[in-house]
């Protein structure tokens, strides 16, 4: 082999004359959302600026309530071709639509559970499935609304839906825990949960997204979110915290030496209005991150890494921010962010077989040097220049195309015209 090497030492051009990378971890998925991209990019009635995060929850709630195991298999399978197809070889699952739309459970209470690891196996993606715990409306403990019924579990119960999944890991499957949020999991049950879990579960939590959410929180709990969850959880490096947008110095720093990793989405949160997150602060303090496409309103590793770039040179009006004397390049940079970050978030130690190869013979890599692929990678435009993927070793994407691309792809169309039916 040829070793011609980028400075991120496992990027090389093998002897196919394509660049060879490692696959990329997606750290944070919402599958079922994937079918709404777009739906929700209409006014709402009323004065201009009111729109935010919460009026487009409505709309997710609503959409949410369409969904039985067979349309979310669907949906999720068409879901995780697209994210093979643009290099993500892992999926951490955030999930929570548990039971039937009125909050009955399933005859068999793990049914969409199961429905999400039947899409990672038919399509040959990595998964790290979370189930949801979802137990209050806010964070003074009042009960569900109606249309948050499906997500419900109490402890007893959720342990058990954790406990029936676990016989589903192996090599690409891994079972891990998400807390919803702190609004909506009371103090005293995040430390039942997280006392029970196995000691190499994963655990991922939403946090801060929202400045209501930091308001509330310390009117609550006297407290920030991230502050109070530093001080009042074991958070380790098995922890992953989603979002993370709106940190003091303080929690920059705590969340840094805790070792936790922070899931950046910079797609979703713009399209959100979530805000920037603090990514010079937080690289200077020795943090872990990781990204992930969260609502799919982008499913491509290349848009995550480029926007989290961009959004800070908006926001400081400068340029090349993640870069820093010793690794002068953009690009290396945010690669090596979400490669260090990925054995711990995803609970995948051992994935040195998931490989992406690019098309040396693309134009955007036209006299690509080891110096320069990764930054022509994320930062040369739009086209695909994925060629080919593999996980655990074995051909997913060949020529760009997933293996089952049509049939998936016919089988999504079918769930949509139900959806929306």
């Amino acid at each position: 082999m040829t070793q011609k090497r980028s400075p991120v030492d496992t990027v090389v051009i093998d002897d196919h004359e394509r660049w060879r990378l490692p696959g990329i971890a997606n750290l944070h998925s919402h599958a079922f959302q994937r079918a709404m991209a777009g739906l929700a990019e209409r006014r709402g009635e009323g004065a201009a600026g009111e729109d935010s995060f919460w009026t487009w929850r409505e709309t997710m709630y609503h959409f949410a309530s369409r969904f039985d195991p067979d349309t979310l298999h669907a949906v999720a399978a068409q879901l995780y071709v697209e994210m093979l197809e643009a290099g993500y070889t892992t999926v951490c699952e955030f999930h929570y639509l548990h039971h039937a739309p009125d909050g009955r459970p399933y005859d068999d209470p793990a049914a969409m559970s199961k429905a999400l690891l039947a899409a990672a196996a038919d399509t040959g993606i990595r998964i790290t499935l979370l189930p949801v715990l979802y137990m209050t409306g806010g964070f003074d403990g009042r009960a569900l609304a109606e249309r948050q019924r499906r997500f419900a579990h109490g402890i007893e119960d959720y342990l058990r839906l954790l406990e029936a999944l676990r016989p589903a890991v192996s090599e690409t499957v891994r079972i891990g825990c998400a807390l919803h949020s702190l609004r909506a999991v009371p103090a005293e049950a995040i430390g039942a949960v997280v006392g029970a879990l196995p000691q190499d579960a994963r655990v991922h939590v939403h946090i801060a997204e929202q400045t209501a959410e930091v308001d509330e929180c310390v009117a609550h709990r006297g407290a920030r979110p991230v502050q109070w969850l530093l001080d009042h959880a074991p958070v380790d490096p098995r922890w992953t915290l989603v979002h993370a947008t709106h940190l003091d110095d303080r929690e920059v720093a705590g969340i840094a030496r805790s070792g936790a990793t922070v899931a950046i989405c910079p797609t979703t949160e713009a399209n959100l209005g979530d805000g920037f997150f603090p990514l010079r602060d937080y690289l200077d303090a020795g943090g872990r991150w990781g990204i992930g496409s969260d609502s799919h309103v982008s499913v491509s590793p290349v848009e995550e890494l480029r926007w989290l770039e961009y959004g800070q040179r908006l926001r400081f009006r400068r340029r090349n921010i993640a870069a820093t004397s010793a690794v002068p390049s953009v690009g290396e940079t945010l690669l090596q962010g979400v490669l260090d970050s990925a054995a711990e978030s995803t609970g995948f130690a051992d994935t040195d077989a998931d490989r992406v190869t690019l098309d040396v013979s693309a134009p955007q890599l036209a006299g690509a040097t080891g110096a320069d692929v990764v930054d022509r990678w994320i930062f040369s435009g739009n086209r695909p220049l994925v060629d080919r993927v593999e996980v655990g070793g074995k051909p997913v994407v060949s020529g760009g195309r997933h293996r089952s691309r049509d049939e998936v792809a016919m089988r999504y169309r079918e769930a949509m015209r139900t959806l929306l039916g």
